[in-house]
């Protein structure tokens, strides 16, 4: 038995997946690596290398997780770490997504899992700057604030998921690991 690169997420309707791509075609050009809209989600908790041992654990703490499904709403275009120094580019998620983050949290940490040191931010990630040269940085932001208000859609959060991550040189390839529903 070996380990599973594993994380917590949230995924995103097919509606507003395809809103992604127009995002995206919005900084087409400027140096960056796009996420495929395709497996776009809201990570609530990255857990890294688990044995695949404790898979079934970790699903059982997920399944006394406490929340009912609510509204999101994805809205505004945003950077980390800064407008200066750009890394990603993400879309705002709007909804009780700290309270659920909290609650992974508590569950998690009966199994030894440590809370999150950074503060725990909302998003879907649109694109990353991985070689943008300076004049691309300064097109991202400028672009980043025309975008910083738009209102890209709502969704039902029904659900979270244990997911696995497979790296591979064509991106990411994640496989279900368990589904929780919320409410249940």
């Amino acid at each position: 038995m070996g380990n599973l690169r594993a994380f917590i997420a949230v995924e995103i309707s097919d509606e507003l997946k395809e809103k992604m791509r127009d995002i995206q075609l919005e900084f087409k050009g400027f140096g960056l690596k796009f996420v495929n809209p395709a497996i776009a989600h809201l990570t609530l908790k990255f857990l890294g290398d688990v044995p695949e041992g404790k898979i079934k654990q970790i699903g059982e703490a997920l399944d006394m997780v406490e929340s009912e499904p609510f509204d999101a709403e994805l809205k505004g275009v945003g950077v980390f770490p800064n407008l200066k120094r750009i890394r990603v580019v993400w879309v705002g998620a709007y909804g009780n997504f700290n309270e659920l983050h909290d609650s992974v949290e508590s569950k998690l940490a009966s199994l030894g899992y440590a809370k999150d040191e950074k503060e725990f931010r909302s998003h879907i990630t649109v694109a990353r700057a991985k070689n943008a040269s300076k004049e691309e940085g300064r097109s991202i932001a400028d672009k980043v604030r025309d975008l910083s208000e738009m209102k890209i859609g709502s969704m039902m959060v029904e659900r979270i998921k244990l997911k696995n991550s497979t790296l591979t040189p064509a991106g990411p390839i994640y496989e279900d690991l368990h589904v929780k529903e919320l409410g249940g």
